[in-house]
């Protein structure tokens, strides 16, 4: 055993430059663990809290020096002296503390980056890689990545009202083939667009290109287009988040989507039609994070794609278990910050294989160095993820590690979805 010795925070900036939460954790064997708390631009609203000073006169309102001193004045006296392999007692113990189901009063941001600090330290006194540390062996696979290519969103004269659009090689022969394919068909779109638009591509908010149709069965064309001439057509399939809480009134109770105002059968409808018409592995947040109903259905008429949910699960196991009684899921996102301990995250996802729901490991938008969903990717032996596009360096860390993780494993390979995919 090796207790925690010291736990230090500050504030320093995310992939977006705005203000996160770093923890250190050290132990008594002189081992440390670092932590971030990433942010999200789609973000749901059963998540954890991030806590934020609302001070207009630092980073417009965004600073997080609250949840450091919370980490630094109120968590650290707690959890010094605890076991650091222990994360569920370190865990526990700042749950505890904040007394708040969404941990409104500490800051899920400040909560989940100690528990990753201490996660991290646990491994780097163990002397192996949080991946190794996670699987209690050497991995045999890394997961299938994903990448976003287009962006959807609202942008002048133009809604797309799905957020991402995908490309998943997942008949790639390797990893770093899956790399390389992303790489050409995120390259090769720039010209294809511009030839379509007859105007330079956009840059969207995730990095991705903008997309140049409201239609997304045009934005899919143009990414066949970049595919194909690529020469990987055999080698590729779709996956779609359409965060649609985000195009969901309310008041009317219809979703915008290609120009019209939908109601959630018009919606599950219209995917359907697509999933006849293209291959996608997945379709992810086709509905609002309040529509249990809307999601059921879409379970049940849509066969040839997998259907994930995010918003409405937020890596929450009783949210998790809801989804799995209505039968309205095949997978959740996994985002250990939307509940805000690992503790938490991993008994969600524990539930769910249990239950036959896979979990499908994700960054944030606004994203961070290192960020721990990938050792929990790899080290839990996860099939796919979720990638952003290959262009910011965050992103492409995640992908780095994908292929170094490979690298260093004797034997390790790129895991194979054939048996999983519906179409």
């Amino acid at each position: 055993m090796s207790k925690i010795k010291e736990v230090k925070a500050r504030q320093l900036i995310d992939c977006k430059c705005r203000p996160m939460v770093e923890v250190d954790v050290m132990t008594e064997d002189g081992a440390i663990g670092r932590g971030e708390a990433p942010t999200g631009s789609s973000v749901g609203m059963y998540e954890s809290f991030v806590l934020r000073d609302n001070d207009s006169a630092e980073f417009n309102g965004l600073s997080v020096h609250k949840a450091v001193d919370n980490v630094n004045k109120t968590i650290a006296p707690a959890v010094i002296g605890l076991d650091v392999a222990d994360q569920k007692r370190i865990d526990e113990t700042m749950i505890a503390l904040d007394g708040t189901p969404d941990k409104h009063n500490l800051g899920g941001n400040a909560v989940y980056s100690t528990s990753i600090a201490a996660y991290r330290a646990a491994a780097a006194e163990a002397g192996v890689p949080l991946y190794q540390y996670i699987a209690g062996a050497q991995v045999k696979t890394v997961p299938v990545p994903s990448f976003n290519v287009i962006n959807g969103g609202k942008y002048p004269g133009l809604t797309q009202s799905v957020n991402e659009f995908i490309i998943m090689p997942y008949k790639a022969d390797s990893i770093y083939e899956a790399v390389e394919i992303a790489v050409k068909v995120f390259q090769k779109l720039g010209p294809v667009i511009r030839k379509y638009a007859k105007a330079e591509p956009g840059i969207g908010g995730s990095y991705g290109w903008i997309a140049p149709s409201e239609d997304p069965d045009v934005v899919l064309s143009l990414m066949q287009e970049a595919i194909d001439e690529c020469g990987y057509t055999e080698k590729c399939a779709f996956a779609l988040d359409c965060a649609a809480s985000e195009m969901y009134d309310k008041e009317k109770k219809t979703y915008y989507l290609n120009g019209k105002d939908l109601k959630s059968e018009e919606v599950v409808a219209y995917f359907k039609g697509l999933t006849e018409k293209r291959n996608f592995v997945f379709i992810e947040d086709m509905l609002d994070e309040n529509d249990w109903s809307g999601f059921a259905l879409a379970h049940k008429e849509i066969s040839r794609t997998m259907i994930i949910a995010d918003d409405l699960t937020v890596t929450n196991k009783e949210r998790i278990s809801r989804a799995m009684e209505l039968d309205a899921i095949d997978g959740f996102i996994l985002k250990p910050n939307q509940v805000g301990t690992i503790t938490e995250a991993l008994e969600a996802y524990e539930f769910a294989k249990s239950n036959g729901i896979l979990a499908i490991p994700s960054g944030r938008s606004g994203g961070v160095i290192g960020d721990v969903v990938m050792d929990l990717a790899v080290g839990l032996g996860i099939r796919f993820i979720k990638n952003g596009c290959p262009r910011s360096g965050e992103r492409i860390d995640k992908l780095n590690f994908l292929m170094r993780a490979c690298s260093l494993s004797k034997g390790c390979r790129m895991a194979d979805i054939s048996d999983i995919v519906r179409f």
